[in-house]
């Protein structure tokens, strides 16, 4: 650039010989006392006191640094100012400086961006690199056998470099989904029941992780359930896969009400469900209120479980069965249950929940007001029978809720194995009888249990009859304690199979431990029908006569022992008058017990509470579905991770938390949607996710309501 043409591009060129140069340039910014810098597309000029002392063209990087390390040198600016002007903070400043003072000129000069040598993908190389994948190997297989990387092998088999597939750089960043107010106005008129999916490409799209447990929730059968269930739908934007769709990447997400998605960015998980944006919590409530009204969830959670039967029969020996208790604060008058974490008894309702040998769920209903685990296991043994069929012979394994030998034997002639605790005084075994067993649980854990083995008969019905069953017990050595299960087992499963798998019902503890905070004790709806007015239940006149009985008895006893003592001992007329006083007092209390004998112990419903109500779980139940196969899926996701994840046991929820939450690139190349999620907070971290993507690759999943297969990687792995 010449002298008159800086000058003439700093606005200064001089009308005739002689006059003065402005202080400084026409558009300029002060940087210090008599300094001013002028910059725009064509490059940049430094002036001191109307004397320019540096000039660059655009893209001149090293002219532009040298100009600022010029000025630090002079002196003729602070740090500050130049820092200010130049746009640049005191560390980039000090390290161009140090950059000057090693190399000179040429020390301000950048990197060149890139690779630092030519591409490894020849032709040759992406031939072959296609013909391995052809054969079915994996990323990561490929990537070792050809010795490149794995976004190498991505590349080569979506074309050449260059192409689409090749240019991370043509996504772009954040990218919010299209519009899709003609599909709205159509849905509006009635002329169409469910906009399609359609993806959203773009670079770091957050919480595009989510979409990791689309494979898992394929295996679960959940969409097709509910399309089974509820095959025709009104017009609608929102399709029935997707909102189903939504409660279940807000599930992942920590919302799993529907009142999360007003906690939950509308375009971010919109994008996870292929439209513009989410439902709002309105029309979500709206919708789920329209499916419940057609009372099927009992078909969508049948279906569920059916096909988590036939997906893994190998778990489905030994189910595990219990309640769990909801605490109601609505301002209904609803029936009261035993809150045990509260320690109290408040209204509520309870639900009972089956699950399999690893704790997935595959069942859940609501229980009859007052009913306890005892009446819980005649319905679970109906269901159960309906779900695996006339000859299958199941264990159900539960907790002493549950104790009740008669009913043991109705299960047994039902053709079912129980496994539970011993309930009532336990006589113990002598010491003599334990023998250590090494026992190895199903994570690998080597332990060493103490075991007594015996067949025992349990008595019942007054001594008329007896339960014959297998009886283990485990002691542990350092307390004394011994922890009595019995069984319908026969000699061929050993002691520690049966104790391990009682021991093993925590598993169904965990579940509803994990569910808690997403979404266990939600109401979802509170929505109420009528109680059942011909239920028996407790008459509360019954309670109230007890309590006075009990209060006059206390009060007759304690005068008696005291006043009436003294005065019984007087002679004359007033002894007379007080014991005819204390007589009176005794038929008193002996008519109150007979007035309370003759109240009966039950009555109907409706004669104590007329007009009583229970919570309509239609709507919770469609929402239990939702969760169940949420749950499932991402417990299958942690067991896979067992083996990428040496701490898999004690992190794998919480790593794929984070997965989850960790935003991604999102790309369809040909008929690939891939799925490039960044790095995770540590190497170990994300090493083992991408383990499991290439395992969730492999499994070939078609994203839901297209044809786009899924592709999933993490950057640098």
């Amino acid at each position: 650039m010449s002298v008159s043409a800086v000058l003439a591009y700093a606005g200064m060129v001089p009308v005739r010989s002689g006059q003065p140069l402005p202080l400084a340039p026409v558009g300029s910014k002060p940087v210090g006392p008599g300094v001013a810098l002028l910059e725009n597309d064509e490059g940049g000029v430094v002036s001191i006191w109307g004397m320019v002392s540096a000039f660059w063209d655009a893209g001149d990087v090293a002219g532009r640094r040298l100009a600022a390390v010029t000025l630090t040198r002079t002196k003729a600016a602070t740090r500050a100012e130049i820092c200010a002007g130049f746009e640049i903070d005191d560390n980039t400043l000090r390290r161009w400086s140090h950059q000057f003072d090693v190399g000179g000129v040429g020390g301000l000069v950048p990197d060149r961006p890139g690779p630092r040598g030519p591409s490894k993908l020849s032709e040759t190389l992406a031939a072959e690199i296609r013909a391995l994948r052809s054969e079915g190997q994996s990323l990561r297989t490929v990537a070792e056998a050809t010795g490149v990387s794995t976004d190498t092998v991505r590349r080569a088999c979506a074309g050449l470099p260059g192409t689409k597939a090749a240019a991370a750089g043509d996504l772009v960043p954040l990218a919010r989904p299209a519009p899709r107010d003609g599909e709205r106005a159509l849905a509006r008129m009635g002329l169409l029941s469910g906009a399609e999916p359609v993806i959203t490409e773009g670079a770091s799209l957050p919480a595009a992780g989510s979409l990791l447990i689309v494979p898992a929730l394929a295996v679960t059968g959940l969409l097709d359930a509910f399309a089974s269930a509820y095959t025709s739908t009104r017009a609608a934007f929102y399709s029935l896969r997707s909102l189903v769709l939504a409660l279940v990447f807000c599930a992942l997400l920590g919302e799993p009400r529907a009142e999360g998605l007003t906690r939950v960015s509308p375009a971010d998980l919109g994008r996870l469900i292929g439209l513009d944006r989410a439902p709002e919590v309105g029309t979500m409530r709206r919708r789920m209120d329209e499916l419940a009204g057609m009372r099927r969830s009992g078909e969508v959670i049948g279906d569920l479980a059916r096909h988590h039967a036939a997906a893994h029969p190998d778990q489905m020996g030994v189910l595990y069965l219990d309640g769990h208790v909801r605490a109601y604060h609505g301002g209904s008058d609803l029936p009261r249950a035993h809150l045990a974490r509260a320690r109290i008894a408040m209204a509520a309702t309870t639900d009972t929940w089956l699950t399999d040998s690893r704790g997935d769920a595959v069942l859940v209903w609501s229980c009859e007001p007052g009913s306890g685990l005892t009446g819980e296991l005649a319905r679970a043994v109906i269901e159960v029978r309906r779900l695996l069929g006339p000859d299958a012979r199941p264990t159900i394994a539960f907790d002493r809720g549950g104790w009740s030998p008669a009913c043991f034997d109705e299960i047994v002639r039902a053709g079912f194995d129980i496994l539970t605790y011993r309930k009532g005084p336990l006589a113990p075994e002598p010491e003599r009888s334990f023998m250590p067993v090494a026992v190895t649980d199903g994570f690998g854990h080597k332990t060493t249990y103490y075991l007594a083995d015996r067949r025992v008969r349990i008595a019942y019905d007054g001594g008329r009859r007896y339960f014959s069953c297998r009886q283990v017990t485990r002691l542990d050595v350092k307390t004394g304690h011994q922890t009595q299960v019995i069984s319908t087992w026969g000699p061929e499963r050993k002691a520690p199979e049966v104790a391990c798998s009682m021991f093993s019902r925590w598993r169904e503890e965990n579940l509803f431990r994990f569910m808690r905070p997403r979404g266990l004790d939600a109401m979802d709806s509170y929505a109420k029908i009528a109680d059942d007015t011909t239920r028996l239940v407790t008459n509360p006149k019954k309670n109230k006569a007890k309590l006075a009985l009990g209060e006059a008895k206390a009060s007759l006893a304690a005068v008696e022992a005291t006043e009436g003592k003294v005065a019984l001992a007087g002679e004359g007329a007033a002894s007379k008058e007080v014991t005819a006083a204390y007589e009176e007092a005794r038929r008193y209390v002996a008519e109150m017990e007979v007035d309370y004998r003759a109240i009966p112990r039950k009555i109907p419903l409706g004669e104590a509470r007329p007009g009583a109500v229970v919570l309509d779980d239609e709507r919770k139940r469609l929402h239990d579905a939702i969760r169940m196969g949420a749950w499932n899926a991402e417990s299958a996701l942690a067991r896979a991770l067992g083996r990428h994840f040496s701490r898999a046991e004690d992190e794998a929820h919480s790593l794929l938390s984070e997965a989850f939450k960790a935003p991604a690139d999102l790309e369809i190349v040909g008929d690939e949607l891939h799925v490039t999620m960044e790095a995770l907070s540590a190497p170990r971290r994300s090493r083992a996710i991408a383990g499991l993507c290439e395992e969730l690759t492999a499994t070939e999943t078609v994203y839901p309501g297209t044809k786009l297969r899924l592709v999933f990687s993490v950057k640098g792995y």
